[in-house]
């Protein structure tokens, strides 16, 4: 099974002034976010406002990515939704277009029961050999998938590699931790949560402010693991500040603005999304200062 790496970014999608896909700038990104020690990028996902893409613009979109990385990174395709059947048939587009593996969000607004869940991810996980990683994020989705029926699921369905965690509870990731197989991997889902989540025995993030701070998540993991505590606690207390305002407002509409300020072209978000709120702006705008303006990253 393919390596997805320690940390990934859920990249945002670029659009254009009419609200059009920006594959170019797309490309642009991803491979500046590789540069940038990324060892992954989810795309399509929450940050990447998924749920607004038609399959003709996901698929186009994976495409993209992939083609600007290469072997470079792993590129992990959202294919997730509240409906199993559209889930099934979107795992089949993004394999097609690319991708290294699929996450799948637990079904939100319809709130299945644990059982419900097995099921929906059971006929993910057998519409594709290619790895599957659950994210769990109750706070969207309005229903937790208990560490029971993820295990259990993981048990059932070989290519359930491993799990985004943003509910939130550390004691559920704990016990996750303590209950996994071998080789399932368990990323924290919540960049506030990233050592927090190391310090229990977890392997990597899949972060939003990674995509600012990606080299500084790299130096608190390998502190981390080389037994220097101090400086894993120092870096991850020196990014809080940054993960509080890119959080103030309904992601991603302050990492994209934050992007254009670091010389993309991230384009407005698409409804019902709106605007950056103007008093978040002038929070957010010096703390971006010591991560350097991206306006050099090459062109497409």
């Amino acid at each position: 099974m393919k390596r997805l790496g320690t940390i990934l970014t859920a990249m945002i999608t670029p659009f254009g002034s009419e609200g059009e896909l920006d594959l170019g700038e797309a490309k642009r990104l991803a491979s500046w976010l590789v540069d940038r020690e990324n060892d992954g990028l989810v795309v399509a996902g929450s940050t990447g406002e998924g749920q607004t893409l038609d399959a003709r613009e996901r698929g186009a979109l994976v495409r993209a990515v992939k083609d600007a990385v290469g072997d470079r990174a792993a590129v992990v395709a959202n294919a997730g939704s509240n409906d199993t059947r559209d889930s099934v048939r979107c795992v089949r587009e993004v394999q097609e277009s690319g991708a290294d593996a699929i996450l799948a969000v637990v079904p939100y607004y319809n709130k299945p029961p644990q059982s419900g869940m097995i099921a929906h991810f059971g006929a993910i996980a057998d519409a594709t050999d290619l790895p599957v990683i659950i994210y769990n994020i109750p706070g969207r989705t309005g229903v937790n998938m208990l560490p029971d029926t993820l295990l259990e699921l993981a048990r059932r369905k070989r290519n359930v590699a491993g799990v985004k965690e943003s509910s939130g509870d550390l004691k559920q990731i704990a016990t996750i931790l303590r209950d996994r197989a071998q080789g399932f991997i368990v990323w924290a889902g919540d960049d506030h949560l990233f050592l927090p989540t190391l310090a229990l025995g977890g392997d990597g993030v899949v972060g939003v402010a990674s995509h600012l701070c990606s080299i500084e998540y790299r130096r608190l993991f390998d502190a981390f693991r080389a037994g220097d505590t101090a400086t894993a606690a120092q870096i991850h207390a020196s990014l809080l500040e940054l993960i509080d305002a890119l959080f103030a407002a309904t992601s991603p509409i302050p990492v994209k603005w934050a992007m254009g300020q670091m010389g993309f072209r991230p384009g407005a978000c698409r409804l019902p999304l709106d605007e950056m709120p103007p008093a978040l702006a002038q929070r957010l705008r010096p703390l971006l200062a010591p991560f350097g303006p991206a306006a050099s990253a090459p062109p497409p």
